[in-house]
């Protein structure tokens, strides 16, 4: 929702964002996990009575109040809520089904990222609408200034530390093209997570701490964006949005076809879609070896965020879609 809400404020709507505190899927060691749990439900309940007595027009539910299989919370919101709308962009629901069939009873509309997780929701509510991840692209512009030609190519990854896992499916291609290429990997996360443990000898790898603020000019950084992925049904569920940043700044996507990324790419126009290791290396080598070629892909896959995953594309699809569902469920009351 974060990238939505200064544009919801721009067209006149009236926007308060509520915030985990600790962060959702963190505690305060200091404090020590069971306390953290108590001040997490502790400000959740602060924010229930706000909204409450804020009489707000509708309340969006980004996919959970906790990562537990609890739901009592949600139920007292529902209850304090005129219309409720729950977003999903994972499959969440894989860890907790129960929960989540409880949710879809409660909630007004179910906004999801991809055609996969629409299925899901169809099979227990009747208003869904798809509205894929969105990039602000006047917040990930392409870079001011080519790169020089001389200058050492960049093939970066960003994303979460819990999910370097994921680059396994790359260490071999880049083992490879190390031996003949001269490249550096970057991988941006909140902390080094299992980097270390990957089979990655002879490839410069760097490590670069993720920072909120410094987010898209750090990935305008790259010179090739990767999303490699393992085929697995948490993957599948997944909304492509590291592919999409590397996209909207301009630079080349390699990704693993699972999910949506196979309908994001048109391989060879905006982007590739690597499987195996040997497809990996050549893609990535292509690309490498010719910098015209990197910058055409680049072009295009940016076109394709703006006219398809851009915010000014969908917010005005997400603003009719929760308009109707305030307006239905007045009538209902």
């Amino acid at each position: 929702m974060l990238p939505f809400e200064q544009p919801l404020r721009n067209a006149g709507h009236v926007c308060h964002l509520a915030h985990s505190f600790p962060e959702k899927y963190d505690y305060f060691p200091w404090l020590g996990f069971r306390p953290s749990q108590w001040l997490k439900r502790l400000t959740r309940r602060l924010h229930l009575l706000r909204t409450k007595w804020g009489r707000y027009d509708v309340v969006v539910l980004e996919r959970e109040l906790f990562d537990n299989a609890s739901w009592d919370l949600e139920a007292d919101l529902r209850r304090m809520t005129k219309t409720l709308v729950l977003d999903i962009d994972d499959g969440v629901f894989l860890k907790f089904p129960d929960k989540f069939a409880r949710l879809l009873e409660m909630v007004d509309l179910v906004v999801v990222g991809n055609p996969l997780l629409e299925q899901w929701a169809r099979t227990s509510h009747e208003h869904v609408v798809v509205i894929p991840t969105c990039i602000d692209t006047t917040a990930y512009q392409p870079r001011a200034v080519a790169r020089a030609a001389n200058v050492r190519p960049v093939i970066g990854w960003m994303g979460t530390a819990g999910n370097i896992v994921y680059l396994k499916v790359l260490a071999e291609a880049l083992r490879n093209l190390a031996r003949i290429h001269d490249f550096e990997f970057q991988v941006i996360a909140t902390h080094r997570g299992m980097l270390d443990e990957l089979e990655l000898d002879g490839v410069r790898v760097r490590f670069r701490p993720w920072n909120p603020e410094t987010e898209a000019a750090d990935i305008r950084d790259f010179d090739i964006g990767v999303m490699p992925l393992s085929d697995d049904q948490w993957s599948r569920y997944k909304c492509g949005l590291k592919l999409l940043q590397y996209m909207a700044v301009g630079i080349p996507g390699v990704a693993s076809p699972v999910g949506v990324n196979a309908s994001i790419v048109t391989p060879g126009v905006d982007g590739y879609l690597a499987n195996r290791a040997e497809e990996w290396e050549a893609a990535l080598a292509g690309l490498l070896e010719d910098a015209a070629l990197r910058q055409a892909i680049g072009l295009r896959a940016r076109q394709t965020v703006v006219e398809s995953y851009s915010i000014a594309a969908n917010l005005p699809r997400w603003l009719a879609a929760v308009q109707q569902t305030v307006e239905r469920t007045a009538g209902a009351g």
